[in-house]
């Protein structure tokens, strides 16, 4: 969940601006040209500089990043008598735990672009208010971004222009699909858990953790959720119970390749040469088990894995087995180009996910602002819950909802 925008200083002078909420047959040429022309750097940084970078296919859907949740929309902005369409942003409201098994309603807002030939004029800005305003209509509590922690152009928009504050630092890690299998041991049995099971499973185990979200049966009846699974010792699988059993490991899998599709462009022609050799010496000789790059070069999927948990002294090999069970998967799937999970930095689960260190980021912050409290609770009966920014995190799990990578 990585937020890439460029600095924005105060307009110098009065701007055209209008923002609105975005019309699919009046919009859609406009915005993915705007989402082109605002390609991310693999370095960080716009791809209109030298260097490789980091394409995002919205596979004609504009609107794909926000259209699995039940409440959410999308802002355009126009400048000028030609109402150029010059900005956009997406954003959703969900009920999550904010610790304590206590939920709240909170805003996410995501795919904050301006146009770079419309930069450093408060038009980014323009959009966040915007669509604050609708997060308090929609009754939520708090908003909250993410961004790569090193994106200061980004987190100063939001903290300094906007009155967010850093407040989680999760990780995201990165596992390339090689072009060989990898291993289970015969010991660990691995089976699918039927979404009903997995819903109380997670229900019970998240309850006290941060951003679980209440609609968990939809994540879980999604489509694009390819199945949770569990990973138990063998000689106890025919004895498993899950109100019971104290050593076992559980993930579930999203297929984010359904919703948009990746692709790594501008790399030297002796990188793009040594990174294809790789593969092809991995696909001849799959037992050395060699660290091939993945086909980035084409188009790419990637699996996202979730509800990531593990209990007893074995979970952490199980949690392995898991995530190599998974990797399998993508594997297998031909379009997918890594296996990615995020989890908080506290989370003992966080030692057992295999990764790439030189892909994945040691910090994802996430920056929140509770919103004004009068307006954000108008049509609300319940009482407003306590101050989730200023209390003290209950748990040290936060659960990465699939819908918001």
């Amino acid at each position: 969940m990585v937020l890439k925008i460029a600095a924005e200083q105060p307009p110098r002078v009065p701007l055209e601006v209008v923002v609105r909420e975005y019309d699919e047959e009046r919009d859609k040429v406009a915005v993915e040209d705007l989402e082109r022309r605002c390609e991310v750097g693999v370095g960080g940084g716009s791809s209109n500089r030298a260097g490789p970078s980091l394409v995002t296919d919205l596979m004609g859907d504009p609107i794909c990043r926000v259209r699995h949740f039940p409440t959410h929309i999308m802002l355009v902005a126009e400048y000028g008598e030609e109402k150029e369409i010059v900005g956009v942003v997406r954003g959703c409201a969900k009920d999550v735990t904010s610790g304590n098994s206590v939920f709240s309603n909170l805003a996410y807002i995501l795919g904050l672009r301006v146009s770079p030939t419309h930069r450093m004029l408060g038009v980014g800005t323009k959009l966040v208010k915007k669509l604050e305003e609708w997060c308090k209509e929609k009754g939520a509590d708090y908003a909250y971004m993410a961004t790569d922690c090193t994106n200061q152009p980004s987190i100063n928009l939001f903290t300094k222009k906007c009155n967010y504050i850093k407040f989680r630092t999760p990780t995201m890690l990165v596992q390339p699909v090689h072009a060989h299998y990898k291993s289970i041991s015969s010991s660990i049995a691995i089976v699918k858990v039927p979404p009903k099971l997995a819903e109380s499973m997670y229900r019970r185990i998240f309850a006290n953790s941060e951003f679980f979200p209440k609609d968990i049966d939809a994540i879980l009846a999604s489509n694009l959720n390819l199945g949770t699974f569990m990973a138990v010792p063998k000689k106890s699988l025919s004895k498993w119970d899950s109100r019971e059993s104290t050593t076992f490991a559980m993930l579930s899998v999203w297929n984010t390749k359904e919703v948009f599709k990746l692709q790594l462009k501008g790399v030297s022609p002796l990188t793009h040469a040594c990174c294809v050799g790789s593969r092809v010496l991995d696909a001849w000789l799959p037992w050395l088990k060699l660290p091939s790059f993945p086909d980035v070069f084409r188009q790419f999927g990637v699996y996202f894995l979730y509800g990531l948990h593990m209990e007893g002294k074995q979970g952490c090999r199980l949690m392995k087995s898991l995530c190599s069970f998974a990797y399998n998967m993508a594997r297998d799937d031909g379009e997918c180009g890594a296996v990615v999970a995020e989890v908080s930095q506290r989370d003992p689960v966080r030692e057992a996910i295999p990764h790439w260190r030189r892909f994945s980021l040691a910090e994802d912050l996430w920056c929140i602002k509770k919103l004004n409290k009068e307006e954000g609770q108008a049509h609300r009966s319940e009482p407003p819950p306590s101050d989730w920014i200023n209390s003290r995190s209950s748990s040290p799990v936060i659960f990465v909802d699939p819908r918001d990578f």
